[in-house]
């Protein structure tokens, strides 16, 4: 019989809100632009929470983009084959993301 598969502690979820980790995935694309499919490949490729976590994040990720002022859809040029709109930060929420400063915003009272 094989020996029990190895547990390996789950990576701790980070610091940060979807709509963060959406537009870190954007900043750090050449063109500051992705798709749907390369946000959500950016997200599981740079926190291993992710990535091994099936459960809804990818849902919450899009649900960011659609209801998000800040997530602008930008159509693909006729000469960029492929599947999907990109994702493109509006000019007036970069602020929001200066300084690299991507975490939480705590909720004033």
């Amino acid at each position: 019989p094989l020996p029990p598969p190895q547990e390996c502690p789950r990576p701790a979820r980070p610091p940060y809100s979807y709509s963060a980790l959406i537009a870190m995935a954007i900043h750090s694309a050449p063109g500051r632009r992705r798709t749907l499919s390369q946000i959500y490949q950016y997200v599981a490729e740079n926190f291993p929470f992710y990535k091994k976590s099936k459960a809804g994040w990818q849902n919450s990720i899009r649900h960011n983009l659609s209801l998000n002022d800040c997530f602008k859809k930008v159509p693909r040029d006729e000469d960029d084959p492929g599947k999907g709109n990109y994702w493109t930060l509006d000019p007036n929420c970069e602020k929001m993301f200066d300084n690299g400063n991507f975490r939480r915003r705590r909720k004033r009272r």
